[in-house]
Formats: C-alpha cells, structure tokens, sequence
C-alpha cells in the first residue's frame, strides 16, 4: 500500500537480504503503518549500496549475510555515500555476536530477524530520528 503522494514525514525504507520471501513479508510489516513506504529491494550488498544511492530513502535494513558482498563489507560504503540514512542491521545472528562489529562499521542499529513487527517499526522511527533531527518530531 503506497500512496500516489506519500507524505512529507512518510519514511522511505530499503530492504537488504537474500531471501526474497522475507523481504516481501517485512515490505508487508512495514507497509501495513501508514508512517512507511518501501522504496527498493536488494539482495546483496553491492545492490544495496547501488540501491540506497539511487532511491535515497530514511533507512535501510541490511541483512549481514548475504552471497557476493556482505552487509558488514556494505555498511562502510552506504555511509560514504549516504552519512544521513540510518542503518539498521536485520540479522539471524544473536546480537551479542555481531552488534558491536556492525555498529564499528557504521550502522546505527540492530535488530535480530523474528523481532515482532512493532519493535522493528519502533527501531527504525528512532533511527530515523537521530539521523535526521529535523524530522525528530514527525517519526515519533
């Protein structure tokens, strides 16, 4: 559900993982609040970071392992290229493994894949906010 005119405060996602299914079934999570829009799809990192320049949404969730480039190799490069998106890392890994290593690299947050769907929102609002203060108050 994407609207003809999408809202000024509406925040645009890119979703990053190799499994076509999962990103349908988070693209239908995040659609289902009228707060999100997803802008694109990519699954693997060198895609994603192509991607993120060419539709410049709020956010991305990247998936950490993905065929060909990584979301760990991807991070650095996304935030070259775009230092305002927020970075949300959507992972199978436990976050006691990995967080640290991709929040060294760039990424703004962190999230485990099963996370309920309101959590997920929720991550991604914050995120968001604190890369784009402007918008602090609209995405809360």
């Amino acid at each position: 559900m994407v609207a003809d005119h999408p809202r000024d405060d509406t925040i645009s996602v890119f979703l990053a993982d190799d499994v076509p299914e999962l990103r349908e079934l988070i693209r239908y999570g995040l659609e289902g609040d009228e707060d999100f829009v997803v802008v694109g799809e990519a699954g693997d990192g060198a895609a994603a970071i192509e991607g993120v320049a060419e539709t410049n949404p709020s956010a991305i969730l990247l998936d950490l392992s993905m065929p060909g480039m990584d979301g760990l190799e991807a991070i650095p490069e996304i935030r070259r290229g775009r230092p305002d998106v927020a970075i949300i890392i959507l992972s199978g890994f436990s976050a006691s493994r990995m967080e640290r290593k991709a929040r060294e690299r760039g990424a703004d947050g962190y999230v485990e894949k099963g996370t309920p769907m309101t959590e997920l929102r929720q991550l991604v609002r914050e995120a968001v906010a604190e890369r784009t203060p402007e918008r602090g108050n609209s995405v809360a």
